[in-house]
């Protein structure tokens, strides 16, 4: 008797979703889904509106990670407008971003996949979250809550606010850095570096506890995309695609981020609201998901040559000595040491680039109105690869609106994901909380984003639900 084992809400992601088990006549797992369950539709609602609006309307998008939002929104600006933003505010807007990846990942490692992997993955569920870790782990919560703080500062600093900063606009930024804002960044970052400095040993000294969810959370090939630098550095704003597949050969060497629909594609299911984007040139026989492809830390680790700072090209050598030489790493597991990885980067980044001469120059913004009635923008959120392209009128009033977000383009591999890890684990009908959350945890790997996190209140409960052939309820279990 096949059946149907479903998880309602998935808990410690940002936005809702649930997770659907699929148990065939030998009760053994079929097939799993990630399901989202929200919509907002913010592509449809923002026609109508001035592009001089719309790093302000996308970056409530989300509250986790407004800032990638506004990067990528206000590059679409600059493309309308035609112009080249001046160099200081090229600067800063990389500063911000890059203090937005260290306040998210922080937020990502400590606080949703901290429990989890410190408190033990069978540990009570009651226990295992941000409290319990308190508990337990004073220190560690601490340094997480720190870690996060310094980022959000950084952004307040530059933006006025930590959430949804009115800053970065099309054509540069609305406010210099003051001497200020620059020596109160500095003063941040020796305890920054401390604290990555030890959550990395930390993850290493676990490394030898989770050698089985290693090889069984999301480890399988897939394709890598992300941006990197023109000389192939580790890149999070600018630059060109690199696509990667998991031999280690680059499909893509350099292709311009602009031209995004010419390889990219998206399929969409009726069983989620979440977006299947895939690689087009990797399809054969209709069947979209042969263009599966991972976005995020683990694949901008993965296809960059090098970081390009002298304590992240460290760590980026030790990351690679997981696998054969000239392979990139396949574990999804691994993106709890790139987010580590790309902290400790976007720290050294910060603090090379707070030291130019003019990054307090008063030159930030470009002036020009609609030069082009197209534009697309692209940057590297923390979870992955963001698109915005716009069209507009001669009035700069938007006709239509297409983004697509990190989170998306993981979906093919979230589902990869869970059926994986469901498949190892789910042997029989018995369900245990133990088993549930490491289905659970095989989405948090992927730290995804749900666009909802800012409508989130109280106790996220959990449901599971085990339904038999003819839609009988056989079993239930809520947290």
């Amino acid at each position: 008797m096949s059946k149907t084992i479903t998880i309602d809400p998935v808990t410690r992601i940002e936005g809702h979703a649930k997770i659907t088990v699929m148990l065939g006549d030998d009760g053994k797992v079929s097939d799993a889904r990630f399901h989202v369950t929200e919509f907002r539709g913010f592509e449809k609602f923002c026609e109508g509106r001035s592009f001089w609006e719309m790093p302000g309307i996308t970056a409530r998008v989300c509250g986790i990670c407004p800032v990638s939002h506004i990067m990528a929104s206000s590059k679409t600006g600059d493309a309308i407008l035609g112009v080249n933003i001046p160099p200081t505010a090229a600067r800063l807007r990389r500063i911000m971003n890059w203090g937005q990846i260290v306040q998210s990942h922080a937020l990502s490692f400590f606080h949703l996949s901290g429990p989890d992997l410190l408190l033990g993955m069978e540990s009570d569920p009651a226990a295992r979250n941000i409290m319990g870790l308190i508990q337990k782990f004073p220190d560690v919560a601490r340094n997480g809550i720190r870690l996060r703080y310094i980022g959000q500062e950084i952004i307040r600093i530059l933006g006025g606010q930590s959430v949804h900063p009115a800053w970065s606009v099309p054509g540069g930024v609305r406010e210099p850095l003051s001497d200020e804002g620059r020596s109160a960044i500095k003063r941040m970052l020796p305890e920054a570096f401390d604290i990555t400095g030890v959550a990395l040993d930390m993850l290493a000294d676990m490394t030898s506890l989770y050698e089985t969810e290693a090889q069984v959370y999301g480890d399988f090939p897939s394709l890598f995309i992300g941006l990197v630098s023109p000389q192939g550095g580790l890149e999070h704003y600018d630059g060109v695609l690199r696509v990667m597949d998991s031999d280690g050969n680059i499909l893509q060497q350099g292709f311009p981020p602009e031209r995004y629909r010419e390889i990219l594609g998206e399929a969409v299911e009726e069983w989620s609201y979440l977006k299947f984007p895939y690689y087009k040139p990797a399809v054969t026989n209709g069947d979209y998901s042969a263009g599966m492809y991972r976005v995020g830390p683990l694949a901008r680790v993965n296809i960059c040559d090098f970081a390009g700072t002298p304590k992240a090209d460290a760590e980026l050598r030790r990351f690679r000595h997981i696998v054969p030489r000239g392979k990139p790493v396949t574990a999804s597991f691994a993106f709890h040491y790139a987010r580590l990885l790309e902290i400790l980067f976007c720290l050294e980044k910060i603090a090379e680039t707070v030291e130019e001469p003019d990054i307090t120059s008063d030159r930030v913004r470009a002036r020009a109105d609609v030069n082009s009635l197209h534009g697309v923008g692209v940057s590297e959120a923390p979870r992955g690869t963001i698109y915005h392209e716009y069209d507009v009128n001669e009035d700069g009033i938007l006709q239509k609106v297409n983004m697509i977000i990190a989170t998306g383009q993981n979906n093919l591999a979230m589902n990869r994901t869970v059926k994986q890890i469901a498949q190892h684990y789910i042997t029989g009908q018995t369900l245990s909380e133990g088993l549930l959350n490491r289905v659970e945890h095989g989405i948090r790997l992927y730290d995804p984003c749900l666009s909802c996190s800012t409508h989130a209140m109280g106790q996220m409960p959990l449901d599971i639900q085990l339904y038999g052939p003819d839609g009988e309820l056989l079993d239930r279990v809520k947290r």
